[in-house]
């Protein structure tokens, strides 16, 4: 485990896959299979990992607004999460995917909002496992008895309302976690309407990892965010709510905690102008 405790190296993981304190959550999915993800899960995942699904775990059904991917009943998710063996407090749990944390985030983000503090990501994903050749099955892991008491932190979460109030006040900065193109505008191959909210700044979420999904060290985390360190509030949206808690993982590493998640985010935001 690294110094921050936010992730843990393949070596590390190896080492406690037997340790009862310890819990691994599968998180891959594709946005463009929306099934892809559980059968990779099924044909070969981590010795005793659980699956938790983006669509049908992570995110509830989706309204006219909201935005792709709204936050799930938080009553349900509790109890998936004790059924497979997570207690407040007490059980760290270790959740990847093979997508540079795009989807373990939003997993690791839901467990701090609903008060579970002790949560890491696996540094490089499936793929980092894998090539050190450490164990694989297609055995499907067994529930496990837990006891999950949601302690909600709903300031870490904004919606629409708050970010028309608080996006032009001096010290409040509205980040844009989608890549480029579709901050400016150029392509949307997802949204109805292309662009970015009025005011947002943009930082890109695939540059918290290298090409290999491997987490950049805390001093580039910090660098990367050196301009923002002084603000007062940070809001941080991407198109659904999902990629975005990669950059809120990022501030949280480089030591700016407390910015907040614009929930629905742009297909929340453009929603209201169609």
């Amino acid at each position: 485990m690294n110094d921050n405790n936010l992730i843990v190296s393949a070596e590390w993981l190896a080492a406690n896959t037997q340790n009862p304190q310890v819990v691994i959550v599968d998180c891959r999915f594709a946005l463009a299979d929306a099934e892809l993800g559980q059968k990779q899960y099924q044909e070969s995942h981590i010795t005793g990992a659980f699956y938790l699904d983006l669509n049908r775990d992570l995110a509830s059904v989706v309204g006219t607004h909201g935005g792709r991917h709204p936050l799930p009943n938080i009553a349900e998710l509790a109890e998936k999460l004790s059924a497979i063996g997570i207690n407040s407090s007490e059980t760290l749990v270790v959740a990847y995917d093979d997508s540079r944390l795009a989807f373990a985030s939003r997993l690791w983000w839901l467990l701090r909002y609903m008060g579970h503090s002790k949560v890491a990501l696996l540094d490089g994903g499936f793929s980092a496992w894998k090539a050190a050749g450490y164990p694989v099955t297609n055995t499907l892991s067994e529930p496990r008895e837990g006891k999950f008491v949601v302690k909600l932190q709903p300031d870490m979460a904004v919606d629409i309302e708050a970010v028309k109030e608080r996006k032009d006040l001096p010290e409040t900065v509205l980040v844009d976690s989608r890549e480029s193109e579709r901050y400016e505008g150029l392509r949307e191959p997802i949204d109805p309407i292309a662009g970015h909210i009025p005011g947002a700044v943009n930082y890109p979420w695939q540059g918290v990892t290298d090409e290999t999904g491997k987490v950049r060290s805390t001093s580039e985390q910090k660098q990367r965010w050196a301009e923002l360190e002084k603000a007062e509030e940070i809001i941080v949206y991407c198109g659904s709510g999902v990629t975005a808690c990669v950059n809120l993982l990022s501030l949280e590493i480089a030591g700016i905690p407390d910015a907040k998640l614009y929930v629905g985010s742009w297909s929340d935001w453009c929603s209201y102008q169609l």
